[in-house]
């Protein structure tokens, strides 16, 4: 389809840019991207993309408006409270952007509607909060050849990466396994920066448009983390593993049998990555046990655990790094909640070959 005459006075500031010109913008205008969840990062997704011209928006999610989400899910007012997101978000962008299509699915993705739904798009953005709807998101785009667009908030820390684009890593690739269920806490139970989310879905926006456009530096196969407080980024490579695309294609006839749910509360047994309780570290502390302690926050995180006395290798600073990690003597690893020394794990173990490293459980948090 090409622009309207209104449509190239809408979108003249992107046609002045070389890089984008009116068939950068047509390339957009014909674009369709799922967005799974309105929430704190599908609301400033959202909003960019219908800005932007994003031809076909789908928005899918079951939830309704909540006073509390209001603090940083931008497309909702006291007006919206009660309402499905999905809805409200419609309207909103409807607003913002009448030339665009939009579709509101009120319901839960589930393995049932799951690829129907995506085949229906050429792009898929995870903006979800949970690890079921996660590697349900991750193995069906892997099944339809979907790329995805992927982030996450926590506290004061985001992460943003592409899935499944020109032979780059999946999600599985990044965390092979879920966590132990309720090891991972979430928004409502630890907070979370009301701008963050904004800023992290600025950047999901950011890359779903350099896709279309065929412009820049696409984050796949490389997960970008950022601190608010600090402004400090770092970059951590995801190798691709055949392993695990091989494990979702294996389930592609029997993907709506599956139950990811189940899945994420018994998988983690399986996990290969060792974990210790505070408690139970405290006691072989108690017990003289002689073990090396590796904090893979950045140098200016508090608070510090005095009685670890852990050497600082920040995530971004691990590579040049490896000498420092002691192999003939069990090594703690841990951060703040348990999640970035998860991931620093399990790339020691694949690209290093430690077979001495235990992940500190519940982090920082936790002690």
């Amino acid at each position: 389809m090409t622009l309207t005459d209104k449509e190239k006075v809408r979108y003249s500031r992107h046609i002045l840019l070389n890089e984008v010109g009116i068939k950068g913008q047509e390339k957009l205008k014909n674009a369709k991207v799922l967005v799974v969840g309105a929430g704190g990062l599908g609301c400033p997704v959202l909003q960019y993309l219908a800005a932007a011209g994003i031809g076909t928006l789908g928005i899918i999610d079951f939830d309704v408006v909540d006073e509390s989400n209001l603090q940083r899910q931008i497309l909702f007012g006291n007006s919206s409270i009660g309402s499905f997101k999905a809805i409200v978000a419609k309207e909103r962008l409807k607003e913002l952007n009448p030339t665009i299509e939009i579709q509101a699915y009120p319901e839960k993705l589930s393995e049932g509607n799951a690829l129907v739904l995506f085949n229906k798009y050429d792009l898929i953005v995870d903006g979800t909060d949970n690890f079921a709807t996660r590697y349900l998101i991750n193995d069906a785009s892997v099944i339809t050849g979907k790329p995805l667009v992927y982030g996450s908030i926590y506290r004061f820390e985001g992460q943003i990466t592409v899935f499944n684009y020109q032979a780059g890593p999946s999600y599985r690739c990044l965390f092979p396994t879920p966590p132990g269920p309720d090891t991972v806490p979430n928004c409502t139970q630890i907070g979370v920066l009301g701008v963050l989310a904004g800023i992290i879905g600025t950047h999901m926006a950011n890359e779903v448009i350099k896709i279309f456009l065929e412009i820049g530096d696409v984050l796949s196969g490389r997960l970008l983390l950022i601190n608010a407080l600090s402004n400090n980024r770092s970059v951590i490579d995801i190798p691709r593993s055949e392993e695990q695309f091989n494990k979702v294609i294996e389930i592609k006839d029997q993907f709506e049998d599956q139950d990811y749910e189940l899945y994420c509360n018994q998988v983690s047994e399986l996990d290969d990555l060792i974990e210790i309780s505070a408690d139970e570290l405290k006691e072989r502390i108690s017990h003289g046990h002689e073990m090396q302690y590796i904090d893979v926050r950045e140098i200016y995180e508090e608070p510090k655990i005095k009685a670890l006395n852990g050497i600082c290798i920040p995530m971004g600073e691990i590579p040049e790094s490896i000498h420092k990690i002691e192999r003939s003597k069990t090594v703690i690893v841990y951060c703040h909640s348990g999640i970035r020394s998860r991931i620093a794990i399990k790339s020691l173990q694949e690209k290093h070959q430690f077979n001495n490293l235990i992940n500190l459980k519940g982090g920082v948090i936790s002690w």
